[in-house]
C-alpha cells in the first residue's frame, strides 16, 4: 500500500515539475502595449471594427504603424481619444451610427398568413415560408436583434423590432442576425429613413401591408434637395443630400416616412 501510495505521488510531483517547466519554455510573450489597448476597449467584441472582437482590433492597433484608431463604434470618441493617447498620435473622430429598421408592418398593418409553433427565433421561422406575416419581407418579430444587442437599444413593440436611438452604440450586431437584413447602419445626424424594404407595385404592397411603401413618388416631388428617389417602386434617401428638413415625411401618404429624432426613439419601426 505504502509503495502504491509513493508511486502516485513521485509521478504528479515529476508530472507537475514537467507542467512548470513547458509553461516557461512555451510561454507567449505579453504586449504590454496590446494589452493596455484592450483594457481601453469596451469588450462588446461586436465587431464593428472590422475585427473577430476587441482582442483582434487592440492586437491590430499595437501592430500596426499608423492604425485607424476610430473604428471602435461602441466606444465613440471618448475610447477614439483613449487609443490615440496610448499610441501617441493625434485624435481620429468616430462617425457615430444609429441603427434603423426598414420595416412599418405591425400587427394592424401586416396580418398573419399562418400559425408558426417552431423554434421563436426569427432565423427558424424564415425558414418556413419567409415568416407567418403577409408581408416576406418586413420584420419577423421574434426578437433576434434584441438577443444580439447588448446595450439594450433594441426591443419587439408591436410585433416590430424598434430602437432606442440614445441607447444604440451603432455597433451592428442586430443588423448582422437580421435574416431579412432589414436593418440599416445610418449617420447618427441622418434622421430621415424609410420604414420599407418591399418592392412591390403599390397594389400587391397594400395588400400584403398598409404601412409600406406604394411608390407614389410625392416625396420625391417634394423634396428640393434631390435626396429621395423611387426606385424600383421603393423610396430611398441619398444621405449626403439629404438635410433633414422633413417635407418627405410630411407628404408620404401611407407615413412609411419616419423622423427618427423624435424624443430618442426610432418611430421608422414602431408604425406611430
Amino acid at each position: 500500500m505504502l509503495v502504491a501510495v509513493l508511486s502516485v505521488a513521485a509521478i504528479g510531483l515529476i508530472c507537475g515539475v514537467i507542467l512548470v517547466i513547458a509553461s516557461k519554455l512555451m510561454a507567449v510573450p505579453v504586449d504590454e502595449k496590446a494589452e493596455k489597448l484592450r483594457d481601453t476597449l469596451p469588450g462588446a467584441n461586436c465587431g464593428a471594427c472590422g475585427f473577430a472582437g476587441c482582442d483582434g482590433y487592440a492586437k491590430y492597433l499595437a501592430d500596426e504603424k499608423s492604425p485607424r484608431t476610430n473604428l471602435c463604434a461602441p466606444g465613440g470618441d471618448r475610447v477614439s481619444r483613449k487609443i490615440s493617447e496610448i499610441l501617441g498620435m493625434e485624435f481620429q473622430d468616430v462617425v457615430e451610427k444609429k441603427a434603423f429598421v426598414r420595416c412599418t408592418g405591425t400587427f394592424e398593418t401586416a396580418e398573419y398568413k399562418m400559425e408558426y409553433d417552431g423554434p421563436q427565433t426569427c432565423a427558424a421561422n424564415n425558414m418556413f415560408y419567409q415568416g407567418r406575416r403577409s408581408c416576406s419581407v418586413g420584420c419577423l418579430g421574434f426578437g433576434d436583434c434584441v438577443s444580439a444587442c447588448k446595450f439594450d437599444a433594441m426591443s419587439i413593440v408591436n410585433g416590430v423590432a424598434v430602437v432606442d436611438r440614445d441607447l444604440c452604440t451603432g455597433c451592428s450586431a442586430c443588423a448582422k442576425v437580421c435574416p431579412n437584413n432589414l436593418i440599416d447602419m445610418v449617420k447618427e445626424t441622418n434622421m430621415v429613413s424609410v420604414g420599407c424594404s418591399s418592392h412591390q407595385k403599390g397594389a400587391l404592397v397594400r395588400k400584403e401591408c398598409t404601412a409600406g411603401c406604394i411608390g407614389c413618388m410625392k416625396c420625391q416631388k417634394t423634396c428640393e434637395y434631390d435626396a429621395i428617389h423611387v426606385t424600383n417602386n421603393l423610396a430611398t434617401i441619398d444621405y449626403d443630400k439629404c438635410t433633414n428638413c422633413g417635407k418627405c415625411v410630411e407628404v408620404c401618404p401611407v407615413h412609411v416616412i419616419k423622423n427618427c429624432g423624435a424624443n430618442g426613439v426610432c418611430t421608422g419601426c414602431s408604425g406611430n
